[in-house]
């Protein structure tokens, strides 16, 4: 007969390869850093990445408060696209007499090798944000929040905040041209508006929501993740209200979440389309007049930067 501590240990090894498997399961559905009551792999409400960032940009938002903060949504491996962009409409600079930085969102790389790197980048170029969370796709909403905490606690001096990907062109002197003609600084939530986006309820798709995530019929109002831009004091708000918000992988959906909760809709920036969610044909004189363009390869992330600030 087994001895009875023998039956206790192998209970206990039994309970923690259970628990090894949840935490797994959790690390790659973007469930990571929740803590219910029940330690379990059910819905629970967004909690925060806790613990300090582990990188930092180099910037004192008291003594040169920015007028827009861009964050840049980059996985770890995307050092060529960092590069391109900081090369190009992500430069530090001034338009129109305002103070514009762009800095890097990444999480934390499963080579645990390729941290050096991003340490090494990051004290070269002093403008990458991170914390300790699993670098995936499905923990873009992580990510996102990452950024918004930043803001929230290191740079709520700034006026804007626009959050978008390595893969969008963004024309930033004809944004902050459109953002100085709002003439105001407070409430403003734009980008490409989604007004009756309906779930995805295919298992194949890469933004396949099951019914137990969310179980309305449409979303809430909310603005295409791959570029939209908050007043700072509507991003601290999301902040503030985004722990009562239940969790969803689709980033800009959850900004829509939260942003229902604090009755604050999407508006247009301007009469015209200016953000687009698509690949669209390169001219100059069309994009002068756009904000965002969708799907831009490196190489023409510099060609059309290049022909449109030489034109």
């Amino acid at each position: 007969m087994m001895d009875f501590r023998k039956i206790k240990v192998l209970v206990c090894l039994v309970g923690l390869s259970c628990a090894s498997l949840c935490y797994f399961y959790m690390n790659l559905t973007g469930l990571s850093i929740f803590h219910g009551k029940k330690q379990n792999c059910t819905l629970q409400t967004f909690r925060r990445i806790e613990g300090n960032f582990l990188q930092l940009p180099d910037i004192d938002c008291r003594k040169d408060p920015p007028f827009l903060v861009l964050l840049v949504a980059s996985s770890c491996q995307d050092i060529d696209a960092r590069m391109v962009i900081r090369q190009t409409w992500g430069k530090e600079r001034t338009v129109a007499g305002k103070h514009l930085v762009t800095y890097f969102l990444l999480g934390s790389p499963v080579n645990l090798e390729q941290q050096a790197d991003i340490g090494a980048e990051s004290q070269k170029y002093k403008d990458i944000i991170q914390k300790d969370f699993l670098d995936t796709y499905y923990n873009l909403t992580l990510k996102t929040m990452m950024g918004i905490e930043w803001v929230h606690q290191f740079c709520n001096q700034s006026s804007f905040v626009m959050k978008t990907d390595t893969d969008v062109f963004v024309n930033v002197f004809y944004l902050t041209e459109l953002l100085l003609k709002k003439k105001r600084t407070t409430g403003l939530y734009t980008g490409f508006l989604k007004l009756h986006e309906q779930p995805i309820r295919k298992n194949e798709s890469k933004w396949n929501v099951r019914i137990e995530e969310y179980s309305g019929n449409t979303y809430p109002p909310f603005c295409s993740g791959t570029g939209y831009v908050l007043s700072t004091d509507v991003a601290s708000q999301i902040y503030n209200v985004s722990e009562s918000i239940s969790f969803i992988k689709l980033e800009d959906v959850f900004i829509g979440l939260c942003l229902d909760k604090l009755k604050i809709q999407p508006e247009e920036l301007h009469s015209e389309q200016t953000f687009f969610p698509e690949k669209i044909p390169f001219s100059v004189s069309r994009f002068k007049k756009i904000v965002t363009c969708h799907e831009v390869s490196l190489s023409e992330q510099q060609s059309y930067w290049s022909r449109l600030v030489t034109e």
